[in-house]
């Protein structure tokens, strides 16, 4: 087993290493360390497509994009977006709990349905807008309407431009997001 020194002047400088890279990271740097790193701190994780969902099951979450309360998607239903191919606002009272987000949803049937297989049914990049993963950023949707479900995958965008400009490469763009995904900090 190795040993650390003891002495005072080791601690003394362990205790400064400490203090800089809390400064100099501050609260939210703290955050981004814990999201990209797994939970041994022994190697990094790679947050590509979905791989929120893929992470151990004793490791914090990824990025989501969720409001004051966790919930994802402005409230809307995951499954409807597949079902019926538009947003359906859903109800608190129907509601579950998946990799530290809320899912709201229109009716019982949906919420089943999703819970049988949430990989299936989750927004990619957490909910945040495709397009601005896939140009390097972090955006938030401004409404529920700019989506599509592509290959089995719903991707959100932030609003009607974003997703026309998402879809005109959309094979491009999703290889740029993933590659994004990985090096963008935390929420």
């Amino acid at each position: 087993m190795t040993r650390f020194p003891r002495s005072p002047a080791a601690a003394s400088i362990g205790a400064a290493v400490v203090l800089v890279v809390t400064n100099a990271f501050g609260a939210s740097g703290e955050q981004m360390l814990l999201r990209t790193w797994n939970m041994k701190g022994t190697e990094p994780k790679l947050l590509g497509q979905n791989a929120f969902l893929e992470e151990e099951k004793d490791s914090a979450t990824g990025k989501l994009n969720v409001d004051s309360q966790g919930v994802i998607l402005k409230g809307c239903d995951v499954v409807a977006y597949f079902k019926e191919g538009k947003p359906v606002k859903g109800s608190s009272a129907i509601a579950t709990t998946y990799r530290g987000a809320t899912y709201l949803f229109a009716s019982a049937a949906n919420k089943a349905e999703f819970e049988k297989d949430p990989a299936k049914y989750v927004p990619q990049y957490g909910g945040f807008c495709a397009y601005g993963v896939a140009s390097g950023v972090l955006a938030d949707p401004e409404g529920s309407s700019a989506f599509l479900v592509y290959k089995g995958k719903l991707y959100i965008c932030g609003n009607q431009g974003a997703l026309k400009s998402f879809k005109s490469d959309i094979d491009s763009n999703i290889d740029k997001a993933d590659k994004n995904w990985r090096q963008l900090p935390g929420s």
